[in-house]
């Protein structure tokens, strides 16, 4: 599965000045709203990724999302999985559990995003869960944008991954493209000014 040339073809792989919700800067940007736009290509990769879970022999009973960007992904990969679904929200900035969702002592949530960079926000999502009394046992996402070390790929872990090293990580492609702190960023040295196209505002 081409997973770069299903951005492409959704015009979801920009190209232009961008800030992510890390804070850093980059010219391409991975919009995966409009990949997952389409409900027929939404379940695809779902279930491409779920067997990838499958596969490792990952026991998931919950697939758990932080809004907004993971609700797409996360439910459609808890439907592949056939498991519950639940998402965090943030609450005056605090990543929260709430709409009544509940978690059981030792129920194995998996975290699910659509992109996942450094992970802060899929950390968020998984101290809430676990604050709660739940386990987190892994990770995924629809693509690694380069910075953590996926199940099945060589991309070396770079020191800024924010996911444990001890749980695994899927996600179907790795999308290593260049990042810069704002203080280094080319672009804006020559002048242009980074926009954020994302859900968050930062």
């Amino acid at each position: 599965m081409d997973i770069k040339k299903i951005y492409m073809d959704a015009d979801a792989l920009l190209h232009g000045h961008f800030k992510l919700s890390s804070g850093n800067h980059s010219e391409y940007y991975l919009q995966s709203a409009k990949v997952l736009e389409d409900p027929k290509t939404a379940k695809l990769l779902a279930e491409a990724l779920a067997k990838q879970i499958q596969d490792y022999g990952l026991e998931v009973e919950t697939v758990c999302s932080p809004a907004i960007g993971g609700l797409i992904a996360g439910f459609a990969l808890a439907t592949a999985l056939d498991c519950r679904y639940i998402f965090t929200e943030r609450v005056g900035g605090e990543m929260t559990l709430r709409r009544g969702f509940e978690v059981r002592p030792g129920e194995k949530i998996l975290i699910c995003e659509d992109i996942i960079t450094t992970g802060g926000s899929a950390m968020e999502a998984a101290a809430e869960v676990e604050r709660l009394g739940a386990e987190v046992v892994g990770f995924a996402a629809l693509a690694n944008r380069g910075f953590c070390q996926r199940i099945g790929s060589d991309l070396e872990r770079k020191p800024n991954c924010k996911l444990p090293e001890n749980k695994p990580f899927f996600a179907l492609a790795d999308f290593d493209f260049p990042m810069y702190s704002p203080e280094e960023c080319p672009m804006c040295k020559a002048g242009s000014e980074a926009i954020k196209p994302g859900s968050r505002g930062n």
